[in-house]
């Protein structure tokens, strides 16, 4: 087998929702990544309570030897009316990833999402679907948007996401037919794959040599089943918790974990449990799932030759 070839983070929704506002409402900046340093983490992407001074959060992070990995960004690139001002908005977003040294710019489309896109505010329903028209604009601005990422040294990473035009597997599969592989890669994300409707590993690996990042996390099956049953939005969801770390969900890794090794990966893996801190303390459950990959790590070297921890601190193995 391979060697590891990725590294590991964690994304500050483990500890402060980025959708559902109240979740970790009372959390800091530096409560969060001090715990990212005793778990023994090396990367974090830009959470909603990180500091906007880009001086002062190289400061911090490097404090704690940290490296911004990426952060989310949204944009409405099936408006065709948008069209400057959005990607005006990307380059100024992916000019500020690259002076932190960053390599992807994790990107979503939420347009047509009650939930995200501003123009649907309280109008509720489900998301509008894409026509053709819509299809073609998405691809060509994000081929475009890619065009911009590269000439700063990021690669467009697409986030399938819950609640949006692209978050079924079929809809994933179409994206990634319609742009440019030299411009638009995936950012390949376990937990949102299954609430789309697909298996996480088949995603994985139809695409395997589009992803440029990854986001690990669990899903609690029966809730969210229940949430379906009840016709819950994505928002709801997450307030059921029907997301949460790997390890304390239903998913099985070890697939995923082997494919990811299997095929050289050697981006970075963000740990991710988007659920309420107050229900599940987030130092807890990260721990938790840093001592679930690294059993599965520990598991599948016993096939082969002997494989060394990969990630975070050795508590509690």
């Amino acid at each position: 087998m391979n060697r590891i070839r990725f590294r590991v983070g964690a994304h500050p929704i483990c500890w402060v929702g980025e959708d559902v506002k109240e979740h970790g409402e009372h959390t800091t900046f530096e409560q969060i990544v001090d715990d990212m340093r005793r778990l023994g983490l090396s990367g974090t992407e830009v959470g909603r309570k990180y500091p906007t001074d880009a001086d002062v959060l190289k400061r911090e992070l490097n404090r704690r030897g940290l490296e911004l990995v990426s952060q989310w960004k949204s944009v409405l690139f099936t408006d065709p009316s948008r069209r400057r001002e959005e990607l005006e908005s990307y380059r100024k977003h992916a000019e500020f990833l690259a002076g932190f040294g960053a390599k992807v710019i994790s990107t979503c489309e939420i347009g047509g999402s009650p939930q995200f896109d501003p123009r649907l505010a309280g109008q509720g329903g489900g998301v509008r679907r894409l026509d053709a028209e819509g299809w073609r604009h998405l691809a060509d601005w994000l081929n475009e948007a890619g065009r911009i990422a590269k000439s700063l040294g990021l690669t467009l990473a697409y986030h399938h996401h819950g609640g949006t035009v692209v978050e079924r597997p079929e809809e994933i599969d179409r994206l990634m037919e319609l742009t440019d592989p030299a411009y638009v890669g995936l950012l390949y994300d376990t937990g949102h794959a299954v609430y789309g409707g697909a298996d996480p590993l088949e995603v994985l690996r139809k695409h395997r040599d589009r992803v440029v990042y990854v986001h690990l996390k669990d899903v609690r099956m029966p809730v969210l089943e229940k949430a379906r049953d009840d016709g819950a939005d994505f928002l709801e969801c997450i307030r059921r918790g029907v997301f949460t770390l790997p390890g304390s969900g239903d998913l099985d890794f070890r697939p995923i974990v082997a494919e990811l090794i299997a095929s050289g990966y050697d981006g970075w893996v963000m740990l991710e449990g988007e659920q309420d801190p107050a229900l599940y303390p987030p130092y807890e459950f990260a721990e938790r799932a840093l001592l679930h990959l690294n059993r599965i790590v520990a598991g599948l070297g016993r096939q082969g030759e002997p494989r060394e921890e990969i990630i975070g601190n050795r508590k509690g193995q």
